[in-house]
């Protein structure tokens, strides 16, 4: 059994905009309007397959809660889906709109704007969509924790742990609607849902209709109260005769407020003088165009002094079948259980009762709604992606063998001829593995899910009309689609795109020729190294996933790029890209090694972009990259600054969060790198210990060809150290007679050297016992600053559940970069108790 398709609507009026996704075979599992006559029309339209499925009343009381987290343990027991794909939520906006003059309430009123963050959060679908007015990010929300702060950061901060997030003010018009509707659109994209991001879904553009053809097949109306004999949502609403001088007149695109003859401007007669009405937005009794899109659909829509309500030629409000056509509602939708057939035999005096009872009522629903053709095209979008084909390694790696890809030419022939049929992602992911020299060149493929995570918090630069972008080591060119996407409104892109890779481009240039974009976006190709290569140009934004890579066995080349850098304790690529796309980038961002944050060759480097204006650093852990066994981070600076921010955002792939932290916490000079999880707990068990005690030393020249069965000295590795012994274990203890040539002969038979495993986050120490010595898989720590002597006690600690909470955050979480080195032994502390 095919699973269905299933979507959460909050907040949903008459269930117009979400009509959208039952256009495209989505099951709405619930609905939730506090409002009993708009629930009703979501009924007559058949939108939830139970009864149940309908909830009406307020979302933020448990009673509707537990009615709403019912019906989705209904559709898992029956339908067996994990959980609901989509959540929509449109909550109410009073307090935001530059249309409502009365602000009161506001806080009050955002509370449900927190509540579908919430419930979002609890749900956890695939998806989600909130949509509101274009004010609604910067308005302010009383968040969960009960502090002030902008919808925008509430959302970030409670779902951007475990969203990939969208925020755009958009017009509708472009997008599926016939009437310029300006709007915000907020999309997640759940995280683990790999090689999708929110560009994804997002509507796709679309030219609106106008007016002129949109009404192409309606009767005109010149009568008032005139009723269309084939369509009774087609009619001249009736309103005081006297106002008709004031519009009569207007040529399309003025307002009565224009007029000159004071009988024809709007006005009331108080106590026998005239009193002129005020225009407080200037397009109240205003006459629409023929030529263009519809105007804005408000809740008004019924009177002529809303605004932009007169038609373009008759001497009315637009009818309630006009205002479906602009707000692209479909002829099908529903707003009464009697049948349009049926309404349009009723003799005319039933038709105005008819109309006296619901027009109103309609009118505001469409005033109120998202156009169904905006959610409609979302809804398709997200159908296709969870339908479209995701190639596993195994494929991708059978392609290649069997079409002989590792050949470019054979390559080149094969995106020629399936780019529509593999699609992008895949194209992109065989094309990379592809790239037999992609190990030489450390280059690794960064997922289209992972590039959004740079991309999103990628400066808007909204002062810009010209954008020039550098990616020092391109490859194919992953980051490009949504960097194009970011910045498609722009007049002029230009790329400077470098690889050292010539192969790269041939076939970087053969996917950008199949993206047909438009000529605003221009491309240099630049094969050369970049850290040699000598650029003339500042760009606004350098980013990308520089080379992770020793540089081992070339000294002459490693001369040069030192002779260029301020860090010259590290022969590690990536420092050198770092420290030349800052020279280079008003602001940059760079997917590197997490050995940055913690590894004593990048104390240089850490120092360097502390001098900039660090904005955020994302932790993928292992997550980041698939097959390579490497924990990776991100971050983002601003370079051509001089004020610093005081606060650093930190999202974790790891801990599923995004929080804002003080750079003066994290990057404190207390102790000796960034500790990005540092928090409360840390600094309470922070107390009970002095830190910077050891020395750290490890050896690595005992390797398995220098050990045997038995001999003179017992060598130790990590699985022999326990909490305050050593452990003999069969077929895993070795000996050596010779000790002369080893560094670590300097520490036998020495007191008070500490043994700790190398490699591990469950800490646990022991002395190092006489006629023994370690391999690299232990660190021996020696005291230095003339501290007192460690106990057993001190050790002991160390294997403490308390310890390992603290070391887990020392060593920010990490898995493989977990080295013993003479930063991370710092927190190796003495208990202050013991002094």
């Amino acid at each position: 059994m095919n699973k269905p398709l299933t979507y959460i609507s909050l907040f949903s009026s008459a269930g117009v905009g979400c009509y959208g996704f039952k256009q495209n075979g989505f099951e709405c599992i619930a609905t939730n309007e506090i409002l009993t006559k708009r629930l009703k029309i979501q009924a007559v339209n058949n939108k939830c397959k139970y009864e149940t499925g309908y909830l009406n009343g307020d979302i933020s009381t448990k009673e509707i809660k537990n009615k709403l987290f019912a019906e989705i343990k209904k559709w898992q027991t029956e339908h067996k889906i994990s959980e609901p794909d989509v959540i929509v939520a449109t909550p109410p906006c009073q307090g935001m709109s530059v249309a409502n003059h009365k602000k009161n309430e506001e806080l009050i009123r955002n509370s449900l704007v927190v509540e579908s963050i919430k419930i979002t959060k609890e749900v956890n679908p695939k998806f989600f969509i909130f949509e509101n007015v274009r004010a609604f990010l910067n308005t302010t929300c009383t968040d969960i924790d009960g502090q002030e702060k902008s919808i925008e950061e509430a959302i970030k901060l409670n779902l951007g742990g475990h969203y990939n997030i969208l925020f755009k003010v958009v017009n509708f018009k472009d997008y599926g609607s016939n009437s310029s509707r300006t709007r915000t659109l907020v999309i997640g994209v759940r995280k683990d849902l790999q090689n999708i991001s929110p560009y994804d879904i997002f509507p796709v553009k679309q030219k609106p209709q106008t007016l002129r053809k949109l009404f192409t097949d309606l009767e005109e109306l010149n009568e008032m109260g005139k009723i269309s004999e084939t369509d009774i949502f087609h009619s001249f609403r009736e309103y005081n005769i006297n106002m008709l001088p004031w519009i009569e007149t207007l040529k399309e695109g003025q307002s009565a407020f224009q007029n000159t003859e004071e009988n024809r401007i709007p006005h009331q007669i108080k106590d026998g003088k005239v009193v002129f009405n005020e225009s407080k937005n200037g397009d109240k009794y205003a006459r629409w165009y023929w030529d263009k899109e519809g105007p804005c659909v408000h809740t008004r829509n019924d009177i002529l002094s809303s605004q932009n309500t007169v038609h373009p030629s008759e001497n009315r409000v637009f009818s309630i079948r006009e205002l479906m056509l602009m707000m692209s509602i479909p002829e099908n939708f529903q707003w009464t259980n009697t049948s349009i057939e049926k309404l349009n035999k009723l003799s005319f005096l039933e038709k105005k009762m008819f109309l006296k009872k619901e027009e109103l009522n309609i009118r505001h629903c469409i005033g109120e709604a998202v156009p169904t053709g905006v959610f409609a095209n979302i809804a398709k979008k997200i159908k296709d992606v969870l339908n479209q084909k995701v190639l596993s390694t195994t494929e991708i790696n059978s392609i290649i063998k069997k079409e002989e890809l590792s050949k470019t030419e054979n390559l080149l022939s094969f995106i020629n001829e399936d780019f529509e049929k593999s699609g992008l992602e895949n194209i992109y992911q065989i094309a990379e593995y592809a790239n037999s020299s992609r190990q030489e060149n450390s280059a690794f493929f960064t997922r289209k899910d992972i590039a959004f995570s740079v991309v999103k918090d990628l400066p808007e630069l909204k002062g810009k009309k010209k954008v020039r972008i550098l990616e020092p080591s391109v490859g194919i060119g992953n980051f490009i689609p949504l960097l194009i996407q970011k910045y498609q409104d722009k007049d002029e892109v230009i790329f400077d795109l470098v690889d050292i890779d010539n192969n790269s481009f041939v076939v970087l240039k053969n996917i950008l020729d199949k993206l047909k974009l438009p000529k605003k976006f221009k491309f240099n190709f630049i094969n050369a190294d970049f850290l040699s290569y000598s650029f003339t140009t500042k760009y606004d934004i350098v980013v990308g996933n520089p080379p992770y890579k020793k540089l081992t066995n070339n000294q002459e080349l490693l001369s040069l790029y030192k002779f260029n850098a301020r860090n010259i304790e590290t022969n590690n690529l990536f420092s050198f890209f770092i420290e030349k796309a800052i020279s280079l980038g008003n602001f940059v961002s760079l997917i590197v090694p997490k050995s940055l944050i913690n590894s004593p060759e990048f104390n240089i480097t850490r120092e360097i972009l502390k001098e900039q204006n660090l904005l955020k650093i994302c932790d993928y852990g292992e997550k980041g990259f698939k097959g390579v066994k490497i924990e990776t981070i991100s971050f983002l600076i601003e370079s051509s600054t001089k004020k610093q921010s005081e606060t650093i955002v930190i999202e974790s792939y790891i801990s599923g969060t995004v929080e804002e932290k003080k750079k003066e916490y994290i990057f404190s000079d207390k102790f000796p790198y960034w500790l990005i999880y540092r928090n409360e707990e840390f600094d309470q068990i922070s107390e009970k210990m002095k830190f910077d005690i050891f020395n750290s030393f490890r050896d690595r020249q005992i390797t398995k060809q220098f050990t045997k069965e038995n001999g003179k000295f017992r060598v130790l590795k990590s699985r022999n150290v326990g909490n305050n012994e050593i452990k003999e274990l069969e077929n895993y203890d070795c000996y050596i007679d010779d000790t002369e040539n080893l560094a670590v002969a300097k520490f036998l038979n020495r007191d008070d050297v500490v043994m700790i495993p190398n490699l591990t986050y469950y800490p646990r120490a022991s002395f190092l016992p006489k006629n023994t010595i370690t391999d690299g898989s232990v660190a021996l720590l020696t005291l230095k600053n003339g501290s007192r002597l460690p106990t057993e006690k001190d050790l002991e600690y160390y294997g403490s559940k308390e310890f390992e909470k603290f070391y887990r955050v020392a060593r920010n979480f990490g898995t493989r970069s977990l080295n013993i080195d003479n930063n991370s032994v710092f927190f190796f502390g003495l208990l202050k108790e013991i002094e």
